[in-house]
């Protein structure tokens, strides 16, 4: 048996996949493939930008600032942070039918949730239901890991502690009296956040385990507690906890808060007069910041986003002015030398 000498004992096999021998394609790229390939990129991008932004166009959209900075705001007198529990309402009309299934966001401007320490302050072990976790929060949810008297605080940190906590209720006024508009609440979050990413401990009833813990600090009640008509929707598994611990990308953005889709509004809200009352409590003026609420409808291209159809355009444009350009060379330095 020949024993192979040291330098030859890493070299590849000689097949051709080791060696890059195998057959590729390069093409030739003439005039008479890129001209015509451009023309139709163009035209094909020029077709899918006119019909996104004419789905664009009739989505309907209807958004209304409740911040209360400005005098005559009916928030106003909510803006201030000395005031607890107040409350106040917009009146809005509708001139013809806002069709359906309508979603009801609510939306907040500068605000950084893309903040590195703001969305690191969490503890994912607590959130996927580990009790060791309970008594023990991580150091990334300072500080508001523990309470003054050093009471573990779940959830914790800075992510959850800042939950958004207005709450709205929608009335159409018909024939002066107010009739309220039903909202549907469910699976408003992300399938995978909902099933997969956050669990509540298995522990019954869910109060016991949260024994020996706080709520965050900012929170009106505990986590078990969020929404007392459904138990089913508490914990770390509650629908509007769950919108809010998925981050905003932008510091102007905005999250679903309800769809409207029963009873006399499932086809949307009949045109007519509507009363928005507002339970004022999440205060933004500290950081310059503004909030408002958003009625949209979605088409098959989701909501209404102008920016995706005229990029289209623009791109689809620029194809067929470049593919002129390049015949006119062509024809100029070409075709005589053919002669």
């Amino acid at each position: 048996m020949v024993k192979e000498e040291p330098e030859f004992v890493n070299r590849p096999d000689n097949t051709a996949f080791t060696q890059q021998r195998l057959p590729a394609w390069q093409p030739m790229l003439s005039a008479g493939i890129v001209i015509p390939g451009f023309v139709l990129i163009g035209l094909a991008f020029i077709g899918i930008g006119i019909a996104l932004f004419v789905t664009s166009q009739n989505i309907q959209v209807l958004e209304k600032d409740y911040t209360g900075v400005e005098v005559n705001s009916p928030c106003y007198k909510c803006s201030d942070s000395n005031v607890k529990n107040c409350a106040c309402k917009l009146d809005f009309s509708l001139d013809k039918l806002f069709e359906g299934p309508v979603f009801f966001y609510y939306g907040l401007s500068n605000y950084f949730q893309n903040y590195r320490r703001y969305g690191v302050s969490r503890d994912d072990d607590q959130l996927s239901g580990d009790l060791a976790s309970f008594t023990e929060p991580s150091e990334d949810c300072t500080p508001y890991q523990y309470d003054s008297n050093n009471n573990p605080i779940v959830p914790c940190g800075s992510v959850a502690n800042s939950k958004f906590n207005d709450t709205f209720k929608l009335y159409q006024i018909v024939n002066g009296a107010k009739k309220l508009v039903p909202f549907d609440g469910k699976g408003i979050a992300w399938w995978t956040d909902y099933n997969v990413k956050f669990r509540n401990p298995a522990v019954v009833p869910l109060r016991n385990a949260f024994n020996g813990t706080v709520k965050p600090l900012f929170w009106s009640r505990p986590a078990y507690e969020l929404d007392p008509s459904d138990p089913a929707n508490n914990g770390f598994i509650n629908q509007d906890f769950l919108v809010w611990m998925r981050r905003a990308a932008l510091p102007d953005f905005r999250k679903l808060y309800r769809r409207i889709t029963e009873g006399d509004y499932a086809t949307g809200l009949p045109a007519g007069n509507y009363s928005l009352e507002i339970a004022y409590n999440y205060p933004v003026l500290s950081f310059d910041g503004r909030k408002k609420v958003v009625f949209s409808n979605v088409s098959w291209m989701g909501g209404k986003n102008q920016f995706l159809g005229i990029a289209y355009l623009v791109i689809g444009s620029m194809c067929v002015v470049m593919s002129m350009v390049m015949l006119i060379v062509y024809a100029k330095f070409k075709f005589p030398e053919d002669e």
